[in-house]
């Protein structure tokens, strides 16, 4: 009776010995060393930055402690209302154009029966293209005198030249342009293998029915897809919003800052000429911009949960 009682107690539910037991030591060992990495490279960093919002600092000499001042300097800055515009604006034309585009695509190459792979790597291959190439390409797309190669194409109809990125009106629907071309493969990619996973049945039975391939994408494929299109939603809203690449290569927020994003506003606070070393100023706007994409994600997860899991 005593013995059985004592392994009653070694093994009691919630007790340190029974989790070792479990394995739960183990668990504990390897998942440590993974642990101390992400919070080495990621938390210590957002608590770095989160302290260095609240000072006035370079990195090089001693911190000075300023409170919300920084985030007040942020606020009060003309440019920062041109930042917010011009990122939303972007978010705007990436949204209605770059985000249909690889849908499209996708259902396209869904219908081939030959050459599926070829079509999918051609798709693809922007993606591993280094950024900095793609904007040097571009420039070359993008020459507003009548020889550059898209005016030479707009020549073939008699129309242009047109002065894409040197003007104002239509620098922002080039960057998008650059952007959807050069990271809608990716989206594709994900989309071709969302619609492996439909079931056949479901296009044999709308083919019974007499449906046209409009039909089947509207009652078959798409709400087969409504998780996974929820999903790139939210990633396209979030990395719209960071957009830096393509205005600070391409254009550096020009022309009369009409490509000017909150992100390369953020890089001109900590390292541009003439406002650069301001690290406070540009880790509270960074901060403030994680904020704001947070709460919209929240917003947006929240209104869309009857539906996904509808």
């Amino acid at each position: 009776m005593t013995a059985t009682r004592a392994g009653q107690r070694r093994s009691r539910p919630g007790s340190i010995r029974s989790w070792v037991q479990r394995g739960g030591l183990s668990a504990l060992v390897l998942i440590l060393p993974l642990v101390l990495v992400f919070g080495l490279f990621s938390w210590i960093p957002i608590l770095r930055a989160g302290i260095m919002s609240f000072q006035i600092t370079n990195l090089i000499s001693d911190p000075i402690w300023v409170g919300v001042d920084n985030f007040s300097r942020v606020l009060t800055d003309p440019l920062l209302l041109t930042a917010v515009r011009n990122t939303f604006y972007f978010t705007l034309l990436a949204l209605v154009f770059g985000y249909p585009i690889p849908l499209l695509l996708a259902a396209c190459m869904n219908e081939l029966r030959r050459g599926k792979g070829l079509y999918s790597v051609l798709a693809y291959l922007p993606v591993v293209v280094p950024p900095v190439a793609t904007i040097l390409l571009w420039r070359i797309f993008y020459d507003a005198g009548p020889n550059g190669v898209l005016n030479t194409a707009l020549g073939w109809f008699g129309l242009g030249p047109w002065p894409w990125i040197q003007s104002p009106a239509g620098a922002m629907p080039s960057l998008v342009l650059v952007a959807t071309w050069s990271a809608a493969g990716a989206t594709v990619i994900i989309y071709l293998a969302a619609m492996a996973g439909i079931r056949s049945e479901l296009y044999d039975a709308a083919d019974v029915d007499g449906a046209s391939i409009r039909q089947k994408i509207w009652h078959v494929m798409l709400p087969q897809l409504r998780y996974v299109l929820l999903v790139t939603l939210i990633l396209q809203l979030i990395g719209t919003f960071q957009v830096f690449v393509e205005p600070f290569l391409l254009t550096n927020g020009g022309p009369a800052n009409s490509t000017v994003t909150i992100l390369l506003l953020i890089y001109r606070y900590a390292f541009g000429t003439g406002g650069g070393g301001d690290f406070g100023a540009a880790t509270a706007l960074s901060l403030m911009l994680a904020a704001t994409l947070a709460v919209l994600s929240l917003v947006y997860l929240r209104a869309t949960r009857s539906w996904s899991s509808s």
